[in-house]
């Protein structure tokens, strides 16, 4: 039954509170007609209560300590509010807030407490928080907003407790921070975005707990941090200089922070990306989160009891390690803060579910020296914290974000109500690539929730088991690395490239006499010269693509494989037999076009293989595939692209069709400009590929005359009814991938209807009209105008 706030509150109101409200399974809204009770403290903290704060509690002016955290309230925040100048303490965490901090609260400059986690509320760090003379306690996370620069916190002296986690905050830190706040005992400024030498950072004498993982932080790390025996995290940085310290330092965890070309000396664990100290040697882990050894079936589940700590990185073999970053809202004494949890005695679950690993922020795990590929990887959950019956400790919330690869697969994840209930087990699979030697698992608590219920130390990311099991056959890769590595190990990158280099100064001579002559259908004389020029063997890109055994695409030129050559270096390969009559043409043109050209945003050659039966291709890998897959593929393929990262990768299309058609010394006309063939790497980047139909541009006529050839839904009217083409081709073309790009739809695909029979019409319909994407509004002229722009669009081309 629902419980009456109002009713419980006259059991505890007298003149003013003289108790607070804090977990009693409270529900409802807050009544209005308290703006009448003349309250001192309104704790309500870890309830169930809902709805808007309504404005009227703004006119109890005697307010001192208003207490809101883990509820179910939403909506913005009243800037009444502003008027409770009395209050010095404000937590209004673990809701559903919306909207931004009303800018009143600068009124507010007697706060010492203000915290703001785990809600849905944007902007950047407000201005007025260095405003708040009188802070002690500042906890605010996971802020939706604009990048903000380190905010003014000049003469706070009373600060001992400073967290802004993952508030796209830039810049650098104050070096005299410690000076600032000589009583800082806590400093978490992790999962930002914070530059500059951290050498310059002055000691800060009684800080405790520094996080700062997840920045981009340089420079030689200073001694009193190098020194410490306290909880510093550091991971996941660019530090340069000497590191004597190894992979186990219980307090300070500084893995993945040093360049991956780093001095051999340094441990493997502090180089970017954890590359493998050895060679790549696994293909499968098994992991007992938080429990001892034990076998399902033939799998041994490897033990996972360490008692881990706020900044701890521990390798348990050669073939997996985590990483816990984080200490518990309530501070335990170390020798009590445990980072493992077991299942109460009244469930009844399969052993694997019965322990836990269990993180206050930030849990990772990593599987080592695992051969690139594809796995499955099966994550186990079950909720084994909270009480199975419904008592006020029974309606807290565990939610946390899951990431694989640094992709995130679950946002907002709640075991109970995904495995409906308390004590039950789910598990969540997923097909993953690995493309250097280390799978990332990271599990992030973003502060949604709640974290006091039903007790201060059990909330966070909590994990069962882990399994990981390749998508091929792991005994067929042994066996080609074994007859391979002997023979390939020796060369390196440079003399590869140094060869692939010479080579296609070669074949584009022999190109250019080709298209000279009009020989090009000659194939048996290109291809003959092609196979002693293209730099690799056909028994070389066996071994590295394991004969072919992983596919992660499929054009009009042939299927895509991805491979690793013996030094480490990742790469697509593209198949076409040397039977096709169509394509061997396209195979040489691509080789010729692509081997005279380099540029950021085109995707780079290593060579090509002519052997036998089969004409290869090889590239520089791209981890996140084509934009079509990006834009609308399956489900599970599909990237969540946010506005300026697709407009970012208009920029990067019109600058590759830029350098093509005006600044490379080959003129080019691409003619098959599509979401299929722009690539992403891992940063999102744009390339463009597939050069077989590409035209080399006869500078002094005003177009050329040629075979029509392209895809239908991309090719300009004029080029496909005249065949005269001009660069005016590719810009139709980028038009149209503008379209796709913002309308998340595909040109080829898109359904007619009554108003709109393509892309093209739904543009003409809706141009005129605002809409919004991701939060940001623009007319979609504009951006097409944008990004054609520097394409260097001619008059008067469509």
């Amino acid at each position: 039954m629902r419980s009456s706030v109002i009713i419980l509150l006259q059991n505890y109101v007298t003149e003013k509170i003289k108790r607070d409200l804090n977990v009693n399974y409270l529900s409802g809204s807050i009544p209005k007609a308290w703006k009448t009770l003349p309250l001192v403290n309104l704790a309500m903290l870890a309830n169930n209560i809902g709805g808007l704060i309504p404005k009227e509690i703004a006119e109890i002016v005697t307010l001192e300590h208003l207490v809101l955290q883990d509820n179910q309230f939403e909506g913005p925040l009243p800037p009444e509010l502003g008027k409770l100048t009395r209050l010095t303490q404000l937590t209004l965490s673990g809701n559903n807030f919306t909207g931004v901090l009303p800018a009143t609260f600068a009124n507010l400059k007697n706060m010492a407490d203000f915290r703001l986690a785990g809600t849905s509320i944007s902007g950047k760090i407000p201005d007025f928080f260095g405003n708040w003379m009188q802070l002690t306690e500042l906890r605010v996370s996971d802020l939706k907003g604009p990048n903000t620069p380190f905010p003014d916190f000049q003469d706070m002296n009373r600060m001992y407790q400073l967290e802004l986690r993952n508030c796209l905050i830039k810049g650098s830190i104050p070096s005299n921070i410690g000076e600032m706040m000589p009583g800082l005992i806590k400093l978490d400024l992790s999962f930002n975005r914070l530059t500059g030498d951290i050498h310059s950072l002055k000691e800060i004498p009684n800080l405790k707990y520094l996080y700062l993982t997840d920045n981009l932080l340089s420079g030689q790390i200073p001694p009193w941090i190098t020194n410490t025996k306290r909880n510093f995290d550091l991971s996941y940085n660019n530090f340069t200089g000497p590191s004597k310290s190894g992979c186990q330092d219980s307090n300070l965890n500084k893995i993945s922070s040093y360049p991956s070309d780093e001095d051999l000396s340094i441990a493997w664990c502090l180089k970017k990306d954890l590359p493998c100290g050895t060679k790549s040697k696994y293909s499968s882990f098994f992991i007992n989160c938080g429990g001892s050894e034990m076998f399902i079936g033939d799998e041994k589940y490897e033990a996972d009891v360490s008692p881990m700590g706020p900044s701890s990185f521990y390798t348990y073999n050669d073939r997996w390690a985590c990483s816990t970053t984080g200490d518990f809202v309530v501070p335990l004494p170390e020798d009590k803060a445990n980072y493992l949890t077991q299942a109460g005695p009244n469930m009844t679950m399969t052993d694997l579910f019965m322990t836990a690993r269990i993180s206050p922020f930030s849990l990772k795990y990593y599987g080592i020296c695992l051969h690139p590929g594809n796995y499955k990887v099966k994550l186990h959950f079950a909720e084994i914290i909270f009480p199975t019956d419904k008592s006020a400790a029974g309606i807290g919330t565990r939610m946390f974000d899951v990431s694989i690869q640094r992709k995130t697969y679950l946002k907002g994840f709640n075991i109970e109500e995904e495995a409906k209930g308390v004590g039950k087990s789910i598990i969540k699979e997923y097909d993953v690539d690995v493309t250097s030697s280390t799978l990332e698992i990271h599990l992030y608590w973003a502060g949604k929730g709640t974290n006091f219920i039903p007790s201060d130390f059990a909330y966070g990311p909590l994990i069962s088991a882990i399994a990981v099991t390749p998508n091929f056959d792991p005994n067929l890769i042994n066996q080609i690395k074994s007859d391979f590595e002997p023979n390939r190990s020796h060369i390196s990158v440079g003399v590869l490239a140094g060869t692939v280099a010479a080579s296609c100064v070669l074949i584009l001579s022999i190109l250019a006499i080709l298209w000279k002559k009009g020989c090009l259908g000659k194939k048996n004389k290109e291809l003959r010269d092609l196979s002693q020029r293209g730099g690799f063997t056909l028994g070389e890109i066996e071994a590295a693509t394991w004969n072919f055994a992983y596919k992660i695409g499929e054009g009009g030129f042939g299927p895509v494989y991805k491979g690793q050559l013996p030094d480490g270096s990742q790469i697509a390969v593209k198949q076409l037999s040397a039977m096709s009559n169509q394509g061997s043409r396209e195979f040489v043109n691509e080789i010729g076009i692509i081997s005279g050209l380099q540029h950021p945003n085109l995707v780079k050659l290593f060579g090509c293989c002519v052997e036998e039966n089969q004409l290869l291709v090889i590239y520089e890998y791209m981890e996140n595939n084509s934009l079509a897959r990006a834009l609308y593929g399956k489900t599970g393929e599909r990237l969540n692209l946010n506005w300026p990262t697709r407009l970012r990768i208009c920029s990067n299309i019109a600058e590759g069709l830029a350098y093509l058609h005006e600044e490379s010394r080959l003129k080019i006309v691409h003619r098959d400009i599509k979401a299929t063939d722009v690539l992403l790497d891992k940063y999102f980047t744009a390339r463009i590929s597939d050069f077989g139909l590409a035209k080399l541009d006869v500078e002094e006529n005003t177009h050329i005359s040629t075979r029509v050839a392209g895809t239908l839904g991309y090719m300009a009217p004029e080029y496909a009814t005249s065949g005269h083409l001009t660069y005016k081709a590719d810009i139709y073309s980028f038009g149209v991938v503008v379209l796709e790009i913002v309308s998340g739809k595909k040109n080829t695909k898109y359904r007619p209807n009554d108003e709109c029979t393509c892309l093209l019409d739904w543009e003409q319909k809706f141009n005129s009209r605002q809409f919004s994407l991701h939060n940001k509004s623009i007319r979609l002229g504009e951006l097409k105008g944008k990004c054609t722009k520097r394409a260097r669009m001619s008059p008067g081309s469509d």
